[in-house]
C-alpha cells in the first residue's frame, strides 16, 4: 500500500466512528527503511497531512543516523520525530531530536530524559506506556498510572497521554485494551492516545485514538504495484 492508501483508510475509519476527518495523526514508523524509501513513501506526500507526518524509529542509534543523514538536505525542516521503542537510560542521548517519546513506563526513565534534556536546550513531550496484559510486554499498570504521572511531571516533563499496544492477533483483546486505556486517559485528564498499528488502527481509532502508528502497510508494495 502507500500512504494516501493508508490515509485514505484512516480518514474512512474516522467517518465510521462519527469523529472528525483530521482528528486522528498518522505517524509514520521508519525503522529498518532508507531514507530513499522514506523520501518517496513518506515525505513526498506531506502535504496529505496539516504539519506533516511525524516519522518514528524504536531504536536510537537509527534514528540518530537518520537525523544526521537528513540534516542539511530538501526535507531537513519538515522531518518530526518521534521514539517508541523502549527507552534505555545510557540510549536517551541519542533522542536529541525528538519531539515526542511515547514509551515511558517508569520514574527512572523519565529523570533520565529530563536530565539530558537540561543539556539540549529543549525536553522532548512524553506519553507513559500503559501495560496491555501480556508479560512479555512493557509499560506501567493501570493501578500505578496515577502516581506516574504525578511523579514524571516533577521531572519537568510535559505528559501529553497514554500509548498502548495492543495484543496481536486477538481482536477481542484488543478492543478491550484500547477502550481501557482510553478511559485512563479520560479519568487522567490526557488528551493523547496512541493506539493501533497497521492491521488495527481502525478499531483504535474507534476508541479514541489520536495518534496510530504505521509502519509495514506504508512500506509493502500492492497487488498492482509494478514488480522491480
Amino acid at each position: 500500500m502507500s500512504l494516501p492508501d493508508v490515509l485514505r483508510d484512516l480518514r474512512a475509519a474516522e467517518l465510521q466512528s462519527g469523529r472528525a476527518s483530521g482528528s486522528v495523526r498518522l505517524v509514520a514508523v521508519t525503522k529498518g527503511h532508507s531514507l530513499e524509501q522514506i523520501g518517496t513513501q513518506i515525505l513526498a506526500h506531506r502535504a496529505l497531512q496539516p504539519g506533516g507526518f511525524p516519522m518514528a524509529e524504536n531504536r536510537g542509534q537509527e534514528l540518530r543516523d537518520k537525523v544526521a543523514e537528513l540534516a542539511g538536505g530538501p526535507q531537513a525542516q519538515v522531518a518530526e520525530w518521534h521514539f517508541i521503542g523502549p527507552v534505555q537510560r545510557n540510549k536517551v542521548k541519542y533522542l536529541r531530536e525528538v519531539s515526542l517519546i511515547h514509551t515511558i513506563e517508569d520514574l527512572a526513565q523519565a529523570e533520565a530524559v529530563a536530565k539530558a534534556a537540561d543539556g539540549w536546550g529543549r525536553a522532548p513531550a512524553v506519553l507513559l506506556q500503559v501495560h496491555n496484559g501480556e508479560a512479555q510486554k512493557h509499560g506501567a499498570s493501570a493501578s500505578d498510572l496515577p502516581a506516574l504521572l504525578g511523579s514524571v511531571r516533577q521531572t519537568g516533563l510535559t505528559v501529553r497521554g497514554l500509548m498502548v499496544m495492543a495484543p496481536y492477533d486477538d481482536e477481542a483483546a484488543a478492543r478491550r485494551v484500547f477502550a481501557d486505556t482510553a478511559l485512563l486517559a479520560h479519568d487522567l485528564g490526557l488528551p493523547e492516545l496512541s493506539m493501533g498499528m497497521s492491521d488495527d488502527f481502525p478499531e483504535a481509532v474507534a476508541h479514541g485514538a489520536t495518534l496510530v502508528r504505521v509502519g509495514r502497510r506504508l512500506f509493502t508494495p500492492s497487488a498492482e504495484d509494478p514488480v522491480t
